[in-house]
């Protein structure tokens, strides 16, 4: 079954929708089953209204760039049809799905983004993972070796895409030794080349054994093969 995720970030004119501010770009990148696919989804925003001083330090987008844009209803029927059914992943989530609740709301939805999919908090699942440290995107890309050079300013299609590099970094370890349950896509056993973009994309390193393991393991199945009387068929399929 393939897993259908969208990682999404926003940009907005402030910090509190309480108070009239608004969602200034939206950018999203699709994984299906562990895996970037080239279905994203992108906009910039018309807000009508001024954007604070403080935002356009950290986004750089200004309110001449967005007037010819188009206003959130103008785009929300396909942002939603993109959005059905997903895992949504955010990074800080009460802040981006506050926004996205709020435009809804002057839309005149009745329902909240929670209802058209499911949200993963990545900030909530860092801190888990890494209590009492620092756990903001710069941080997480630092920890996890992601290339984020080109992050001179905040950017929802740029922070979308970095994001979704952390969360298959952060997720990518081996969790349950079950044939069953291992899924193969999410081995930590990657290594990270360059990709489109110059981003750095990861594929999958193998790691040969060294002589010593191979003795070991030889040893190991011969023990096994004594206990089993001559049965084990280790040797065989080799």
């Amino acid at each position: 079954m393939n897993i259908r995720q969208v990682v999404l970030d926003t940009e907005t004119t402030g910090l509190d929708p309480d108070q009239g501010h608004r969602i200034i770009e939206i950018g999203c990148v699709e994984i299906v089953s562990r895996r970037t696919t080239d279905n994203g989804f992108h906009q910039y925003l018309n807000p009508n209204r001024a954007i604070d001083e403080g935002a356009f330090e950290v986004h750089g987008i200004t309110n001449e760039f967005l007037s010819d844009k188009p206003e959130f209803p103008d785009i929300v029927n396909d942002l939603l049809e993109y959005l059905k059914g997903a895992q949504l992943i955010i990074h800080n989530a009460p802040f981006d799905v506050g926004f996205l609740d709020a435009e809804l709301n002057r839309c005149g939805h009745r329902g909240r983004i929670e209802d058209f999919c499911e949200i993963l908090d990545t900030l909530s699942l860092a801190r888990q993972q890494h209590p009492g440290q620092r756990n903001d995107l710069d941080a997480l890309c630092r920890r996890y070796e992601i290339d984020n050079t080109q992050r001179t300013l905040h950017g929802a299609r740029l922070d979308a895409e970095i994001l979704a590099d952390v969360y298959l970094a952060m997720t990518g370890g081996q969790t349950a030794l079950s044939l069953d349950d291992l899924d193969l896509a999410s081995a930590s056993a990657f290594a990270y080349t360059q990709g489109d973009k110059g981003r750095r994309v990861r594929s999958l390193l193998v790691i040969q054994p060294t002589s010593e393991e191979l003795a070991l393991h030889d040893e190991w199945v011969a023990r096994l093969d004594k206990e089993l009387g001559g049965r084990c068929l280790w040797h065989r399929l080799d």
